[in-house]
């Protein structure tokens, strides 16, 4: 792999939807959750437009994995409700939910070959063979991976093989995409290179996604709307500026560091 490409500009969709704000397609009320008496979760609000992505920033241990594993139904919810479109997640099971969760453990298909791999779901759809390989293939260039497209899981760095999981789960079109910090496992060059993409496919492809990281960077990169979790409790901002100029959230601090330190090599 040549780390100092950078993701390709992907060309447009024509089947994808332009979100309008009003349009939310999850929304949480009133959300609590936790194991016994302890509760993680705290009056989670949340409300995501359709082909947008929430960034919900937070230190370790403060709730962000288990509200993922909530609305993919992996966590139980003590109260309130968790809507997605007309459907109320909470009556659904698991595999019912048409959301996929994305964490640091790619989970690929061992038997299959990357290009498998990465075109599975559109196999199942029955999608016809060219336009399986000619997407797929797109998407291997993209994720800079096309000359390991007839590898499998066991040949692959740990790097690759995230960058594949994530491929597979943007052509699976899932109604939602949760992802639990999905990139940290990367090195630097490739994490930058990652979250630059995600920002693409999310557009080419009109996801709709709750994206969690303690990364200030990752956030501002990856996010249409932002969010902060605290001991389980979400603050929401109403855009990005309030979200930056929020001295919490950690924004001003990086860029004032940048500064110092761009000042100190001069």
């Amino acid at each position: 792999m040549t780390e100092s490409r950078s993701p390709c500009t992907l060309s447009p969709m024509p089947h994808a939807h332009d979100s309008t704000t009003d349009s939310f397609l999850l929304k949480i009320q009133n959300l609590d959750a936790g194991f016994g008496s302890f509760q993680v979760l705290q009056q989670v609000a949340i409300e995501v437009p359709a082909g947008e992505t929430l960034v919900v920033l937070g230190e370790s241990g403060c709730g962000k994995t288990t509200l993922l594993k909530v609305i993919a139904g992996l966590t139980p919810v003590s109260s309130g409700e968790i809507l997605l479109g007309d459907q109320r997640l909470t009556d659904q099971a698991p595999g019912q939910r048409n959301v996929i969760y994305l964490d640091q453990e790619p989970l690929l298909f061992e038997h299959l070959t990357v290009a498998e791999n990465i075109g599975f779901a559109m196999s199942l759809r029955n999608e016809p063979p060219a336009e399986i390989r000619s997407t797929v293939d797109e998407m291997l260039t993209a994720i800079d991976l096309k000359d390991h497209a007839d590898k499998r899981e066991h040949q692959l760095s740990g790097g690759q093989k995230q960058r594949v999981a994530f491929a597979r789960a943007v052509l699976a079109q899932p109604q939602l995409l949760l992802l639990d910090e999905p990139f940290c496992s990367l090195d630097g060059k490739t994490r930058d290179q990652m979250q630059v993409l995600f920002h693409q496919l999310c557009r080419r492809y009109a996801l709709t996604c709750l994206f969690v990281t303690h990364d200030v960077k990752e956030a501002l990169i990856t996010g249409d709307r932002f969010a902060r979790m605290t001991a389980g409790a979400v603050t929401i901002y109403s855009d990005r500026n309030a979200f930056i100029s929020d001295r919490s959230t950690g924004v001003m601090d990086e860029i004032r560091f940048w500064r110092e330190t761009a000042s100190g090599l001069e």
